[in-house]
């Protein structure tokens, strides 16, 4: 599952890429968590949202604990009643420079990044809707690995074409779940020996 990646241009950038209004600049970062904000195109507009679904969990005496951010939907599961109703009604593109996944032994895992070779920006199928407790969220839509991706993780983002951007917004859910597929074209794959956890500066 994709728990990190990047998205290195400005909010008006992505407008212009995406046919969008840029409706506010975001503070998001260019390393996106789960958890923390991030950009996506949803509505014709370019918003910033929390990245992931809030998940409210109790302690063991029954206390609210701190929601924790469920930011991967399956393909597979999108008909399930936590990811049904936004699906139905509130898709939206994630924009996306590069993803990361770990790589290697539990202790030692480093990131692995995937991007594609003519696209500095792509578009990431997710899906999106109002919390009370972090306000717009959004979440990741995940498929099975394509060839390129299948050695490093099981499962990837489900990226969309350009020509599929309208259909995955404001088409029929049917037609929709259709492109929650691998990614069918060339993706290239750069291995690091960046750690896989590391510090950084909260910004929430």
């Amino acid at each position: 599952m994709c728990n990190l990646y990047r998205m290195s241009a400005s909010s008006a950038e992505v407008a212009k890429l995406f046919g969008a209004a840029e409706r506010t600049p975001s503070n998001a970062s260019a390393e996106v968590y789960p958890g923390y904000p991030g950009i996506v195109v949803a509505g014709g507009e370019v918003r910033s949202m929390t990245w992931g679904f809030p998940l409210v969990l109790k302690g063991k005496a029954g206390q609210p604990l701190k929601p924790k951010p469920v930011n991967n939907t399956r393909a597979d599961k999108l008909d399930s009643f936590m990811w049904r109703y936004s699906f139905q009604e509130r898709r939206c593109l994630i924009p996306v420079t590069e993803f990361a996944e770990a790589e290697g032994e539990k202790g030692s895992k480093t990131r692995t990044w995937f991007e594609l070779p003519d696209e500095p920006i792509f578009g990431v199928a997710g899906i999106w809707r109002d919390t009370p407790e972090w306000g717009p969220a959004y979440s990741m839509v995940m498929t099975e690995a394509c060839i390129h991706v299948a050695d490093v993780h099981d499962r990837m983002p489900v990226i969309l074409r350009r020509q599929d951007w309208g259909d995955w917004l404001d088409g029929p859910p049917d037609q929709a779940a259709l492109l929650c597929r691998p990614y069918p074209d060339l993706m290239v794959r750069n291995r690091t020996t960046d750690p896989w956890v590391q510090r950084r500066a909260s910004t929430r």
